[in-house]
């Protein structure tokens, strides 16, 4: 399971990467036209994608133990969305062996002592 998830989130970095690449190449972000930024649906999808990295987040808050690595962490995902999410998902995820059960992954690491 931990190596169909490595390769997931790869899949997903890349993808991101990819394609934020592509369109930074191609429109600068504060160029988006009015009606496209005004748009309900455009602001419909941010909202739902502000709130899946807020939720994303509260998972991230409880399994890192100190507080400046939550700060970091919101920061990263506010400003790069999935990217930063796929980045943190393979942080964990190399950091389990491959044959580790998914609570592992899931759970806070108990602190040494």
């Amino acid at each position: 399971m931990i190596i169909g998830l490595r390769i997931f989130f790869a899949v997903v970095l890349s993808a991101m990467l990819w394609v934020t690449g592509w369109a930074s190449l191609d429109t600068a972000l504060w160029d988006i036209p009015r009606q496209v930024a005004g748009h309900p649906w455009f602001v419909a999808s941010l909202f739902d994608a502000y709130f899946g990295f807020l939720t994303f987040y509260l998972w991230l808050a409880y399994k890192e133990p100190k507080w400046p690595a939550r700060a970091l962490w919101l920061v990263l995902i506010l400003t790069l969305g999935n990217i930063a999410m796929a980045s943190y998902m393979l942080l964990q995820l190399f950091l389990l062996p491959t044959n580790a059960a998914p609570e592992q992954l899931i759970l806070r690491r108990r602190e040494a002592g």
